[in-house]
């Protein structure tokens, strides 16, 4: 479906303003990006250009999310919520930073620190290897698989994959989860190892599902 089709405009309630809250995601991992406010213009205004557009309640204006700093956001999906009040806008952020301090989510602040959690289970996990890799402590397993270097990795993706396919003939579905959940383990640490972003691997599994 076109994207200027994705929303009725008339669908959408809007306050006694005329706004709309736009939670913003990105697109391949799910992270909450922003919130900002819609009118009907600015909602109009996306669907036509494929870009963000807000209206700014401090300036009281339309706003092109990224046109000053070159961040913007190039809008894959839209969708509105069961009371049809709120947005939910899936995004492709250029340059990777949607917030003005210049972090990448404008929910940077967790527990007085400045780092998000991971919005997916695959990300939480790859975060760890890497600060494994960046921060090695001598009784981690995945701190001894990566200073074994690549051979030592890719023979533990082998036997992982070659316990899969025995898991699946045995149609042993409990081994299978804990078998596959093995191998992609392994593969984050081969990937954290040869620097390969897992963005980069969400980008090719779209790719492959067209």
């Amino acid at each position: 479906m076109p994207l200027e089709h994705a929303v009725p405009l008339d669908a959408i309630r809007y306050d006694d303003q005329g706004l709309v809250p736009a939670i913003v995601q990105d697109h391949l991992d799910g992270t909450v990006l922003m919130m900002a406010w819609m009118n009907r213009e600015s909602l109009q205004k996306t669907l036509e250009t494929g870009d963000t557009w807000f209206w700014s309640r401090s300036r009281q204006e339309l706003w092109h999310k990224g046109a000053t700093s070159g961040h913007l956001q190039k809008v894959q999906s839209i969708r509105y919520d069961c009371d049809s009040d709120c947005l939910l806008v899936g995004v492709e952020q250029i340059g990777d930073i949607a917030c003005h301090t210049g972090e990448r989510s404008c929910f940077h602040q967790v527990d007085g620190t400045i780092t998000p959690p991971p919005a997916d289970m695959l990300s939480q996990v790859y975060a760890v290897v890497r600060d494994r890799r960046d921060n090695p402590t001598p009784e981690s397993y995945t701190c001894k698989l990566l200073a074994g270097g690549d051979n030592k990795i890719l023979k533990k993706i082998g036997e992982e994959a070659a316990e899969v396919v025995m898991a699946c003939k045995d149609d042993d579905k409990d081994a299978i989860a804990g078998e596959v959940a093995d191998l992609l383990y392994h593969s984050l640490v081969a990937m954290a190892y040869h620097q390969v972003e897992l963005r980069d691997v969400y980008r090719k599994l779209q790719e492959r599902r067209r």
